[in-house]
């Protein structure tokens, strides 16, 4: 098995037939037939049902099918970065980052770098914090730019900065419960008491640590929306729903002037944004000076 033979085998699946294959691949029909079978009969199986119009795939060719488009895409990754070790700090970053830091702090961190760094482009991916660090394992992304918490067992952790967790939403959810107050005045902060008794929209990942905070203050989490994204938290949250409880970074993304923000206080929450990497692949000259331009910056 080689890199061309996960090819034409790729090729094949995406277009459907051997005759497609052949055609897109500029080849004759035999020869690829031929190639076909001699997949099969190195791995001892059938990888492809016959007697369809349409090609179909075993669960064996299901799966190499998944390894072969991995193993071809960090074949292209790696012949990007050896390019780039030729030319010297020229070529692309693959970065991965969660959407809270994609839409506030990361088009600062980058602009400044591209300062210094000009010939350097992006690749950008942006998922949420376990599928970044799948995809850090998979090799696809160099760093990825994540929030706290998260397991960093198998990875190469900076943290950049900490800051705290904000209650948004319209000030018809604080009029009683904060009467006096004003949210932009330094002491504008909400205790987690007077977070309990309102209607909350939730990140996912946040449910557990939320559920703990709580607990040790003899409180209990009731949420009236847990959802995937902190974008969703904060969209809800400005549209008067409910109140988001989002990271101080993600203020910018408020539209609805008339959206309150308060800082809770006494709570112990607080969120890390981290730049990570996978400790066993192999680090880039961009990646570095990448995350020493952010430890910099931070």
């Amino acid at each position: 098995m080689d890199l061309k033979q996960l090819s034409y085998f790729t090729t094949v699946v995406k277009e459907g037939t051997i005759s497609g294959a052949a055609r897109k691949l500029n080849l004759s029909q035999p020869p690829l037939s031929t190639q076909m079978k001699l997949l099969e009969e190195e791995f001892g199986c059938v990888l492809f049902q016959r007697g369809s119009r349409k090609i179909q795939l075993t669960e064996a060719g299901q799966l190499l099918y998944e390894r072969a488009v991995t193993m071809l895409e960090l074949s292209e990754v790696t012949r990007k970065e050896l390019l780039d070790y030729r030319n010297g700090l020229t070529g692309a970053l693959r970065l991965g980052v969660v959407s809270s830091v994609g839409c506030s702090l990361l088009p600062e961190w980058v602009a400044a770098f591209h300062k210094d760094f000009p010939a350097i482009r992006f690749e950008l991916f942006e998922a949420n914090t376990y599928q970044l660090l799948e995809q850090l394992r998979s090799n696809l992304i160099e760093l990825a730019i994540i929030r706290t918490p998260f397991h960093g067992e198998g990875f190469s952790c900076t943290t950049l900065c900490e800051e705290p967790m904000l209650a948004v939403g319209s000030g018809m959810y604080f009029s009683d419960i904060l009467s006096g107050k004003d949210p932009s005045s330094p002491d504008g902060t909400i205790s987690l008491e007077a977070v309990s008794r309102l209607p909350l929209i939730i990140y996912r990942r946040w449910e557990a640590p939320l559920r703990e905070a709580f607990a040790r203050e003899g409180l209990s989490l009731s949420c009236f929306c847990i959802n995937d994204d902190a974008r969703t938290s904060v969209n809800w949250a400005d549209a008067g729903l409910g109140v988001g409880i989002v990271p101080a970074s993600s203020r910018p993304l408020l539209r609805n002037p008339r959206t309150k923000v308060y800082e809770i206080s006494d709570s112990g929450l607080f969120t890390s944004i981290s730049v990570v990497h996978n400790k066993n692949a192999y680090l880039s000259a961009i990646a570095r000076r990448f995350v020493t331009c952010l430890q910099e910056l931070c």
